[in-house]
């Protein structure tokens, strides 16, 4: 069927095309024999959380579901943390609309409908987001409608209503932010706001858990006598969703309403101003020289010094590695509090603090690494300046290493006020694992465009594998010093051996 250029149907064949190139790129790297393998990979994984998911509902169903506000606390609290991922992802997706589209230029110079565009583009928005939490739930829905009824089915609708109210509310915090805080600012405060929400209320309700039950759990706390004691009565409208999880027709049914109303009506508002929003934030560079010129007098620098400092200019600008790194660092929280609440008593909370700083410090360096070292969008102006490939590469693991030391030196300096010792041992390991990761992302090094970061752990499964176990060891490594056990010499020994096979297998080099 030929569709006319242009219209609905075509700019939705174009998002689903690029979509399509965007994932299929990322999981296999242009590799056809990785698709095969990563199909085949998904299916055992799906297969998997079925049975898992089938161990988790069995006995919840054989002891009769009723439903009373033990029953609706449950479903709303496993629900909401569904739903918490699903807008930490939509608000992410929306940011990347605006920011993150190379053919936005082309399109918007064209004769085009920029509220077409952007109607399309949402609707992909709302429609991934969907799709994914709805991937993620299938086991457990899938589980409940075998064992209790077709009526848990009804829980697919909610994902979908849940899904365009996500999507709806992350359109109306990025519009929020190019009003109060101008398009150079909101891809920052969107992306930090994505990973709080992300992992805010996942690592909240396990903090809870493992405080008040010492289980690391989050059905530890959904389950407890004291929250549903506390909760709403179970007439009340706060339980919509869950009655709407639950089947009921009327429910759901408003729940719909209120999700795609939502949805439509965020859409039509805020339409007709996506050209112009698009268009200041693909020229922050234009907005910027409109400012008034800088007073700082120039300084004469070295080689050295002016590539640190254009490498940490870079590094202020990838928003993307801001959003994921804090991710990471925020999902060490709960087993930080686990093993706080299990051995702080006995071994000490030093076993606790060094090895979650020396993990942080190896995550937040792979990430800097890749963008300094692989992620450079000028190569071809880097490779024929007049500076050496030596020097060039020296100034980016330096500007890496610093930042790292930066970031690390107030939390060791209150750690050393309570222990010079642990202190320097959370020093020594986290600058190990922070150079073995820089170490690893300067052996299997590719040119890359800094927006394939998103991708950067396919290029290389050997280089992402052995970055993560090496941090692993040498957090291991930290934990057992500050415990002042001599077995600390193993994990050591092990991520050498680590690095030495990450060498030995890496791309040679002319």
């Amino acid at each position: 069927m030929t569709m006319a250029p242009a219209s609905l149907p075509w700019f939705a064949r174009h998002e689903l095309t690029l979509a399509w190139r965007e994932w299929h790129a990322m999981m296999t790297g242009g590799r056809r024999a990785r698709g095969i393998g990563l199909a085949i990979f998904l299916v055992i994984v799906m297969l998997l959380l079925h049975l898992l998911a089938f161990g988790l509902v069995a006995p919840w169903v054989k002891t009769a579901i009723v439903l009373d506000k033990g029953t609706l606390v449950l479903v709303t609290g496993t629900g909401l943390l569904f739903w918490t991922v699903m807008l930490s992802q939509a608000l992410e997706s929306i940011t990347r609309v605006y920011y993150a589209r190379s053919d936005l230029d082309l399109i918007l110079s064209s004769p085009a409908s920029s509220q077409r565009l952007f109607t399309i583009r949402t609707a992909a928005v709302a429609l991934t987001t969907m799709a994914l939490t709805g991937m993620l739930a299938s086991p457990l829905i899938n589980m409940l409608a075998i064992l209790d009824g077709a009526h848990w089915l009804a829980a697919y609708a909610v994902v979908a209503a849940l899904g365009a109210l996500a999507t709806a509310i992350s359109l109306a915090i990025t519009m929020a932010l190019f009003q109060f805080v101008g398009p150079k600012r909101t891809r920052l405060i969107a992306q930090i706001v994505a990973a709080v929400v992300g992992a805010g209320f996942v690592i909240g309700v396990q903090a809870a858990a493992i405080i008040y039950y010492g289980n690391m759990s989050r059905f530890t706390l959904l389950q407890s006598a004291e929250l549903i004691a506390a909760a709403p009565a179970a007439d009340s409208p706060f339980w919509l969703p869950a009655h709407a999880l639950l089947g009921d027709p009327l429910s759901l049914t408003t729940l719909l309403a209120v999700g795609v109303g939502a949805l439509i009506m965020m859409i039509v508002l805020t339409a007709s101003s996506y050209g112009h929003h698009a268009i200041s934030a693909a020229g922050l560079s234009h907005i910027r020289s409109q400012r008034r010129p800088s007073r700082r007098s120039f300084k004469p620098a070295t080689t050295r010094q002016t590539l640190r400092r254009k490498e940490w200019r870079l590094l202020q600008r990838a928003p993307w590695l801001l959003s994921q790194t804090l991710m990471q660092i925020l999902y060490l929280v709960p087993p930080a509090l686990l093993l706080w609440m299990n051995f702080g008593n006995s071994a000490g909370a030093f076993v606790v603090v060094v090895p979650v700083l020396v993990m942080a410090s190896g995550q937040l360096a792979g990430g800097l690494a890749w963008l300094a070292i692989s992620g450079e969008d000028a190569h071809d102006l880097v490779v024929t300046a007049p500076v050496t490939p030596g020097t060039v590469l020296i100034a980016k693991i330096e500007a890496v290493l610093i930042v790292i030391a930066l970031v690390l030196a107030p939390l060791l300096l209150l750690l050393a006020f309570a222990s010079p010792r642990m202190a320097l041992i959370a020093a020594i390991c986290a600058m190990l694992s922070a150079g073995s990761a820089t170490a690893i992302q300067l052996w299997f090094r590719v040119v890359a465009k800094r927006s394939m970061f998103r991708r950067r752990q396919v290029a290389s499964r050997a280089a992402t594998l052995s970055e993560a176990f090496a941090s692993i060891m040498w957090a291991a490594t930290g934990a057992l010093l500050a415990a002042g056990s001599w077995l600390a010499l193993g994990p050591a020994f092990i991520a050498v051996l680590v690095l030495c096979l990450a060498k030995l297998i890496s791309p040679k080099r002319r």
